[in-house]
């Protein structure tokens, strides 16, 4: 009969493979989430400003400046090709007046593609103005406008675009404020056939950004910082004409492509709409005399 001397020591190799097994299992796991969770040095490239865009924290906190010599910017290292991305942003706080902190898809050329998250900048106490657009062959003019239900100076919140061949999905902390649907079927451009990258800047635009342009930057309260964390993106990677999602990518890991609003999204969706759209190019029939653009009258 075996003591337990000898019981103990025949476990001994398996007790060592499982942990070697563990080891390697967490090993995959916090190389998997790092790269989930992005790190800017391996995402981003800081592409002007002169110093006044910078990385920090070894990766996990991307800042942008502006003072009256120059603004600040990035852009994605990747193109995509549909992709769902979320970003957690922590803007100008205090007097804000005329300055843009733009975060957007966007594709090149004279016909370009583009997607847009704009936040216009306040005087103190008034609310941000969160602007968005989207672009098609080079042709925009579909701007709806929101205030936010919270500071977004005070912490870091998520912004979040969801673009797939079936629409495009704006959304706030997870709250989706606005909806694009492909249309082309009735004649509306759809954004589909150009890669994009991410980018983003803060840039003084006072002679338009607040007020019309009334309310000009204060510099005085200069260098304006607005901050950036945790990006994500669930995505197809556009590299030497070639998208990363093909028939044969596992379907569970691309759910987003035919990702749409269920029931209580919509009913979110609603809400924002109904209590914090401030401008809806939809509505706005002095702007187009000739007749609202034709997604507006069709649900």
């Amino acid at each position: 009969m075996p003591t337990s001397t000898h019981r103990i020591s025949s476990l001994l190799p398996f007790f060592s493979l499982t942990a070697s097994f563990i080891f390697l299992l967490l090993l995959f796991v916090s190389f998997y989430i790092s790269i989930a969770s992005g790190n800017f040095y391996q995402d981003f490239d800081i592409t002007w400003g002169d110093g006044r865009g910078k990385i920090l924290n070894n990766g996990d906190l991307l800042t942008l400046s502006l003072d009256k010599a120059s603004g600040s910017g990035f852009q994605s290292k990747n193109e995509y090709m549909f992709c769902k991305i979320d970003m957690q942003l922590k803007l100008v706080p205090g007097n804000s007046a005329g300055t843009v902190t733009a975060y957007y898809l966007s594709s090149k050329g004279s016909t370009w593609d583009e997607i847009d998250f704009e936040f216009l900048g306040n005087l103190s106490g008034d609310p941000y103005i969160l602007h968005t657009n989207v672009f098609s062959q080079g042709k925009g003019n579909r701007e709806q406008q929101f205030y936010l239900w919270f500071d977004p100076t005070a912490d870091f919140h998520t912004y979040s675009i969801l673009w797939n061949p079936q629409r495009i999905i704006f959304s706030v902390d997870g709250t989706p404020i606005r909806e694009f649907k492909n249309l082309e079927s009735n004649g509306v451009p759809f954004p589909k056939n150009q890669p994009m990258r991410i980018y983003s800047s803060l840039w003084n635009a006072d002679d338009w950004a607040t007020r019309g342009g009334l309310v000009k930057t204060d510099w005085t309260q200069a260098p304006f910082t607005a901050s950036y964390r945790n990006f994500n993106a669930d995505a197809c990677v556009w590299s030497n004409g070639a998208s990363s999602c093909t028939s044969n990518s596992p379907s569970t890991s691309n759910t987003w492509l035919s990702q749409e609003l269920d029931t209580t999204s919509q009913e979110r969706l609603q809400w924002v709409q109904k209590n914090y759209m401030i401008y809806n190019y939809c509505t706005d029939n002095k702007r187009f005399p000739q007749g609202l653009p034709p997604e507006c009258s069709i649900s």
